[in-house]
């Protein structure tokens, strides 16, 4: 008899993943979008024999196109948080805007199910480094494994960030969250200003380390110390 057959992706350890899967060449719910993207880099670099020109600067996100990203996502009734630079921006922030829009989603089962029939309404695809149009991902619960995901869809790239630096995700954001409108959209939960700014400290990045001064005075200009 046949062994069944494994995953085998490869490990940090030197070993392969020996999860069982039901074909050969298929990947474990763990690994399949690490492999979707190792094929996607793989053939781009055989395409490419030239060096890659240095990708154009993406446009800021209109705020139409997340009015209409977002109204996709109530109406499968998904729990998420505005996180990021759009929602800087939605408090009124004057830093230069971004050209994607953050969430971070329940991760329960449930909410995973309405996310993932929410961005197939989306045709959400993998977003990848010098691929304006994405590449298919399965679309279920077993896609959010990973922490991050990031995604293009027909209203422009979206990031999901299950745990944002500084924060243990949804359940920490979710309670001090406020309703902003966007857009023609009427709200959509937006993080707390002081918790975007906890999170871009916590993150480090000098990108965020050098918005901070100006987060910082948009937060007392906003809550004045009494």
């Amino acid at each position: 008899m046949n062994d069944p057959f494994t995953c085998g992706w490869p490990l940090d350890d030197g070993n392969t993943c020996r999860r069982r899967v039901s074909e050969a060449g298929q990947r474990c719910p763990t690994h399949r979008i690490a492999d979707v993207g190792a094929r996607a880099v793989t053939a781009r670099a055989a395409q490419h024999q030239r060096r890659a020109r240095p990708e154009p600067v993406a446009p800021p996100l209109a705020d139409e196109d997340a009015a209409a990203m977002f109204a996709v996502l109530d109406s499968h009734q998904v729990a998420y948080v505005v996180i990021g630079g759009l929602a800087a921006a939605m408090w009124g922030s004057d830093l230069p805007r971004t050209s994607d829009a953050d969430i971070t989603p329940a991760r329960n089962p449930t909410n995973l199910d309405r996310l993932a029939a929410a961005l197939g309404d989306l045709d959400a695809r993998l977003r990848i480094p010098g691929d304006p149009d994405g590449i298919p991902v399965p679309l279920d619960r077993r896609t959010f494994t990973q922490d991050v995901v990031c995604l293009i869809t027909r209203h422009g790239p979206l990031d999901i960030s299950f745990v944002p630096d500084g924060t243990t995700g949804y359940d920490s954001l979710a309670p001090t969250a406020v309703i902003r409108p966007i857009g023609n959209h009427p709200g959509v939960p937006i993080a707390d200003l002081a918790d975007i700014i906890n999170s871009k400290t916590a993150a480090g990045r000098a990108k965020d380390l050098a918005q901070l001064p100006a987060l910082r005075r948009l937060l007392t200009r906003l809550r004045p110390p009494t």
